[in-house]
């Protein structure tokens, strides 16, 4: 939830989120619809599909493997990984925040004190750079005594200061970009879509057109996308 978007806005997503999918077992077992409900208002609603599909495969593992008590993430990395929408920072997150094991943890505001504190004066630096002195203080951190995950509370929130009073260090990395505009774009289109549909579900392509900008070439391509990817099915030309 955090990913690309505000504290401020994700907690009470995550406070509702939690409320209702308690466990992994309980994410598990709810309608995909229910979870993205729960998700509609952050965008990116890949991660949502992602997240149960991820909740499904690990309680799957933990009762083929007659596991006791509640499903839980793994806390080797190869592992998170080789889950559903789990790349090298979540999987770094993860083990940091979860399990409070040394992890790179490289994410924006992370990238932001490097850049400041070790590359003030060079432009477009790539995370090539940067990923070394995040491994080498993960590796430390422990021999230190501070522990991974107040370490990445540190950075984090360093980070987020630095970007409100000096300009923000992250211009300068080389894979620093400004998100397009949402307003008007596809993605506002297919999250549009998909509301439709989950707030009426059973119309065709013509009903939720509107959607789309009254352009049905386009909300059949997006229906269809959004079919592919597992957010919605299409029976008979009706879509659910």
């Amino acid at each position: 939830m955090l990913q690309q978007t505000q504290v401020s806005r994700v907690v009470p997503y995550y406070e509702r989120w939690l409320g209702d999918f308690p466990t992994l077992e309980a994410l598990a077992a709810a309608p995909l619809e229910a979870v993205l409900e729960h998700w509609q208002g952050l965008g990116y609603n890949r991660r949502a599909v992602a997240l149960k599909r991820l909740a499904e495969e690990v309680v799957a593992a933990h009762d083929a493997a007659g596991g006791r008590g509640p499903a839980a993430l793994p806390s080797d990395e190869k592992a998170l990984r080789a889950l559903p929408g789990v790349g090298p920072a979540t999987a770094a997150g993860v083990l940091a925040f979860g399990f409070e094991r040394p992890a790179a943890y490289l994410e924006t505001n992370v990238r932001a004190v490097v850049l400041h504190e070790l590359f003030a004066d060079a432009d477009t630096v790539p995370d090539s750079a940067v990923m070394p002195v995040v491994v080498a203080a993960a590796a430390h951190v422990d021999a230190i005594g501070v522990g991974a995950r107040p370490w990445n509370y540190a950075l984090l929130d360093y980070g987020a200061h630095l970007k409100r009073t000096v300009p923000n260090p992250s211009r300068r990395s080389a894979h620093h970009g400004r998100q397009s505009a949402f307003e008007g774009s596809r993605r506002q289109k297919r999250a549009r879509l998909l509301r439709a549909v989950m707030a009426a579900p059973g119309g065709t392509v013509t009903d939720y057109s509107d959607s789309a900008g009254d352009d049905e070439r386009l909300a059949a391509e997006l229906l269809g996308e959004l079919a592919g990817e597992g957010f919605l099915v299409c029976d008979s030309g009706h879509w659910y």
